[in-house]
């Protein structure tokens, strides 16, 4: 059975969010008048709010993971924020507004869903998943059509590479790029193979931060991560999770090499350092048998 497109409702419920909502947005507006509203929010452009969007992104993954849903809440609210921010900065250039965002994702998401608002079936998660990407295809082919473009090339997988390269967190994009080129055929025989990367690329930081300017350094440092990630993906690892698995573990082992010191810790020697450090991860080791 097809189900009906959705109108908007009248209900008290979705009355009391659209309040909040135009609230929000009346209360973003004003923080954005010309005459009266705040310098920092006044200065601010899309370039400059982007850190943020991302920082925001972040912090509502870490509460959803570790927070309360109080937590959550709030940590969904100031990712709001910054979307309304947003829309309201280019309603100000006249390009969009909240209204065109809410609309165009909404419109997307019944043009991806004809197995709930069309009459396609799709009744597993694989189905649903295949149906959205054929659908995205054709999409992009046609968005290419209206261009002026060619969408009937053998290979147009560059264009998306470089779209996770840019838009996506470098961990993330990296992961995703190795997984498409690996998809179309450009990958390595064997795990040894993958290996023997890892170590030329090692080998040639090593030569760089020796011999060779910053630039270069920075450049090989970035393949060394990159072939990394293709160990990551070969072992069907997460290298971002990974990654923050290092770090909390390094907070964690800090919080009690600082508990040890009864002075700054830049008064103590290396060693002594180290001393405390060794302590601090036996404690956690101890902690967790526990």
């Amino acid at each position: 059975m097809v189900n009906s497109l959705p109108s908007p409702s009248s209900s008290k419920a979705s009355s009391k969010i659209l309040v909040e909502l135009q609230r929000l947005i009346e209360v973003i507006a004003q923080l954005r008048h010309p005459e009266s509203g705040c310098p920092w929010d006044l200065a601010q452009t899309p370039d400059s709010l982007t850190p943020y969007v991302i920082e925001e992104a972040y912090e509502v993954v870490d509460a959803i993971k570790h927070g309360t849903t109080k937590d959550v809440e709030e940590e969904l609210g100031d990712l709001l924020l910054q979307i309304v921010l947003q829309a309201q900065v280019f309603k100000e250039k006249g390009d969009f507004d909240l209204g065109d965002i809410a609309r165009g994702i909404t419109e997307k998401m019944i043009r991806r869903h004809p197995h709930v608002f069309g009459d396609v079936t799709a009744e597993t998660p694989d189905a649903v998943n295949a149906n959205w990407e054929q659908i995205k295809a054709a999409e992009k082919a046609q968005k290419n059509a209206q261009k002026g473009e060619n969408s009937d090339r053998l290979n147009t997988l560059s264009p998306k590479l470089k779209s996770y390269a840019q838009s996506m967190p470098p961990l993330l994009g990296a992961m995703k790029i190795s997984r498409k080129a690996a998809k179309a055929g450009f990958e390595w025989e064997n795990l040894e193979e993958v290996w023997e990367k890892v170590e030329e690329e090692i080998a040639e930081l090593k030569a760089a931060i020796a011999h060779e300017p910053k630039e270069n350094q920075e450049g090989e440092l970035g393949d060394v991560f990159f072939s990394l990630i293709q160990i990551a993906r070969w072992q069907s690892l997460d290298p971002a999770a990974a990654l923050k698995g290092t770090s909390n573990r390094f907070v964690k082992r800090f919080e009690k090499v600082e508990a040890q010191a009864d002075k700054a810790l830049s008064d103590y020697s290396i060693e002594e350092l180290e001393a405390f450090w060794q302590k601090a991860k036996q404690q956690i080791a101890q902690s967790k048998k526990g």
